[in-house]
């Protein structure tokens, strides 16, 4: 059996980048996050705030390093599966990534032990001062990360001569026409996978009765942020897919399944792509939604993917499905949160265990819609690695083979594996100590044997008929 390495190289930056993009969204959020509890305890000297914040750093250092971990690979499989293009974009793409390591991971590493190990060893200032410096240093992180992937999207500012890209104005390609609404659905992305991790983790913790004044806070923080930033995130996802239409209309087409140019288009709620004979099978949409969304005309022409050659296609069933996703999380996400603003009257967002159970597993799903996001905008941009300059197959490693492919994948998934498990165990770690530093607080360990049996006071709240023992029936804010 034949090893095609160019299938190969993309399977493995694929499972690269899926793994390694998880860890960047929610640190970005997260470090906010910890600077704005770092500001309030300031202000207010409240014991709760130091309790969340304390709590929050420790989560933001296992993530943190796990994301350090998985990124370095990055770097290295452009020169050892797309040496072509390593060579090709170096004048461009080589400062852009020195520029991220001098000015963003050097702060946020010089500024990191301080929040780690300084909280009773330097001045509360210098704490604080701390916090907001690795919150500046992930949105730093971001600007380059995000303008360098998003020049190959929209590449300006650069000439292809000879093979090679040349930069012929560096605020053009920095600053290139995608690159603003990517880098804002971005950060609103990292802003919302933070909160919904947060108020899960808080939710959780308000369900077994620990540590309730704090996590209400917690909770309550973030559902407001989430209020805002959730419908916010649809309204900045609409006008980058109005980017996209004008820069990669053949990414918009596979994203809406649509073979022939036309008016009217409907918006396909379900359908089944079929590649091969260039049409779907099963289809179920509204009537001209699709050409309301994208032209903001009912009777809007939008360009079809027989355009181009089916060999210039992007793969559509995966940009097709993976879209649908995105999008059916975020607007779960609104449902959520709405929810929550309803809950509040009357304190009975603390009573209804079902929303809090519901606020548990929403935790997990700004991962999988960020996923999801990535697979539309990597995949559909397929064929090409540098939109309409650089194809794929011109930049993959010409002395690679198929099995050097195969060996480097099946390696990176084996290290990866024990990465992530090793990550998952520390941070299970910390989710059971909790806020309460480390104190015995005699619950059983879930990664040990027990050592004694609970109490009374250890039993879930809803057992509980003294209201001071339970927490979801006090009414409060």
């Amino acid at each position: 059996m034949d090893l095609d390495p160019l299938i190969l190289s993309r399977i493995q930056f694929a499972f690269v980048v899926s793994f390694h993009a998880i860890f960047p969204v929610f640190t970005i959020g997260l470090a906010s996050y910890i600077a704005v509890l770092e500001g309030l305890s300031f202000k207010t000297k409240n014991p709760a705030w130091i309790k969340l914040s304390s709590f929050w750093t420790k989560v933001f250092a296992v993530v943190f390093g796990m994301g350090v971990v998985s990124g370095i690979v990055m770097s290295f499989q452009f020169g050892t599966n797309w040496s072509n293009f390593a060579q090709a974009s170096a004048n461009f793409l080589g400062p852009m990534l020195s520029y991220e390591v001098i000015t963003a991971f050097f702060l946020e590493a010089s500024f990191l032990g301080v929040l780690l190990f300084g909280r009773d060893r330097v001045p509360a200032g210098v704490h604080l001062f701390a916090a907001i410096m690795v919150a500046t240093g992930t949105f730093i992180s971001s600007f380059w990360i995000l303008s360098a992937n998003s020049w190959m999207h929209t590449p300006v500012g650069t000439e292809l001569r000879d093979g090679v890209f040349y930069v012929t104005s560096w605020s053009e390609a920095i600053f290139n026409p995608s690159f603003p609404y990517r880098f804002t659905h971005m950060v609103v992305a990292s802003f919302l996978t933070g909160g919904f991790v947060v108020a899960g983790v808080s939710a959780w913790y308000l369900l077994i009765g620990r540590e309730v004044e704090a996590n209400r806070k917690a909770l309550s923080m973030c559902l407001w942020l989430l209020l805002f930033l959730a419908p916010a995130q649809a309204i900045i996802g609409d006008f980058h897919g109005l980017n996209t239409l004008e820069h990669q209309p053949m990414k918009v087409a596979a994203m809406e399944g649509h073979w022939e140019t036309s008016k009217n288009v409907p918006l396909l709620l379900f359908a089944i792509p079929d590649q091969e004979n260039q049409t779907n099978r099963f289809e179920i949409g509204i009537p001209s939604l699709a050409s309301l969304i994208l032209t903001h005309d009912l009777d809007g022409e939008i360009l079809g993917l027989n355009e181009v050659a089916p060999q210039e296609q992007p793969p559509v069933a995966i940009v097709f499905w993976s879209f649908r996703i995105m999008v059916g999380l975020g607007l779960l996400m609104i449902l959520f949160a709405f929810t929550g603003l309803i809950l509040r009257k009357g304190g009975r967002i603390w009573r209804a265990r079902w929303f809090l159970q519901g606020m548990r597993f929403m935790s997990v799903t700004p991962f999988i819609a960020v996923t999801a996001g990535w697979f539309v905008t990597e995949v559909g941009r397929a064929p090409w690695l540098v939109y309409g300059m650089m194809s794929q197959a011109e930049a993959v490693t010409p002395s690679l083979t198929g099995g050097m492919a195969l060996f480097t994948l099946i390696g990176y998934v084996v290290v990866y594996s024990l990465v992530f498990s090793a990550g998952v165990y520390y941070l299970m770690r910390v989710l059971y100590v909790g806020l309460e530093d480390g104190e015995d607080n005699g619950e059983p360990d879930p990664l040990e044997r027990p050592k004694r049996p609970l109490s009374a006071s250890h039993v879930p709240f809803e057992l509980h008929n003294d209201s001071k023992a339970n927490p979801a029936e006090q009414g409060g804010h």
